[in-house]
């Protein structure tokens, strides 16, 4: 199990602006943690979907952290 980050960011004119980041503990593969990252994005912010607030999702992994 690795932690991972993921940084939502909405696209302005080309230039990518940072919305939030959500921390994920434990998660099998990247995968796993995007979807997750992008689930409680969305009930974070009241959202059906995370794509009604920001434009990409960019995942690292924090592992050893």
């Amino acid at each position: 199990m690795s932690r991972y980050r993921v940084n939502f960011a909405k696209e302005i004119l080309g230039v990518p602006f940072t919305i939030g980041c959500v921390e994920i503990a434990r998660a099998r593969d990247a995968e796993r943690a995007l979807r997750a990252a992008e689930l409680r994005f969305a009930r974070l912010y009241g959202l059906d979907d995370w794509r009604e607030r920001a434009d990409r999702a960019v995942i690292e992994s924090r592992a050893g952290i």
